[in-house]
């Protein structure tokens, strides 16, 4: 049964028109299985052997690359002209293993009308290893990540734009899931609805109790259920 912490409006009809956007990481797996921190690791190991530098000075170029341009990628790319694929494809290089299959999330897909999206500040490799372990791949028509937003990451505008003139989306059409509250602000000014998937981590926080945010929910199966037996 979804757990709505609140919700600031109804919820929309789903049909065959309608556009189910998810964003990946603790969003579609419990922020449990910590991925991130696998990931955070490798960035530092990263940073730490592309830059020469000890490993207390690496973390904080990550931290500081992180704040100041939405990424580390980002900020390696701005300051040192690095090669985004290498990145990518070392930072993403993780066990996935600790990630569980969902058959109750593939059934809930399966039960909802409309296009399914993945929109990621992630990789494309990443999100397919994912989503293969989910076992939920074949419920997806297609996924934005980061290199399709020109390593431009949310919350800032460009991807936005970008996502919905790639795949032809009508945000009044549109449900939009993320863990990281900040990043449905602009969707919902675009005219999508927003579903906040609440986690405990601190970085998810910002911008949780903005109004821009429609529904919030700790259980998205549950969630998905409701929806669609509203459909």
């Amino acid at each position: 049964m979804t757990s709505p912490l609140k919700s600031r409006s109804d919820l929309p009809h789903m049909d065959a028109g309608s556009v189910l956007i998810f964003d990946l990481d603790n969003t579609l797996y419990p922020a449990a299985c910590n991925l991130f921190a696998q990931v955070s690791n490798l960035i530092g190991n990263y940073v730490r052997d592309t830059l020469s530098l000890e490993p207390d000075e690496a973390y904080r170029v990550q931290k500081d690359y992180f704040h100041r341009y939405g990424t580390t990628l980002r900020g390696l790319m701005t300051e040192h002209e690095i090669d985004p694929a290498d990145y990518l494809s070392k930072v993403h290089d993780i066990d996935v293993s600790v990630v569980a299959p969902a058959p109750d999330l593939a059934a809930a897909l399966d039960d909802l009308p409309g296009r399914k999206l993945i929109f990621t500040n992630a990789s494309r490799g990443h999100a397919e290893r994912v989503m293969e372990r989910l076992g939920i791949a074949d419920r997806f028509e297609t996924i934005f990540d980061i290199v399709d937003a020109q390593y431009i990451p949310k919350p800032e505008q460009a991807p936005y734009d970008l996502l919905l003139a790639r795949d032809g989306i009508d945000p009044g059409k549109a449900v939009y899931f993320e863990d990281m509250a900040k990043n449905l602000l602009p969707a919902k000014e675009m005219g999508m609805t927003t579903v906040w998937v609440h986690t405990d981590l601190e970085w998810a926080q910002a911008g949780r109790d903005d109004p821009r945010i429609d529904h919030q929910t700790d259980d998205i199966v549950g969630f998905l259920r409701t929806l669609a037996n509203g459909s």
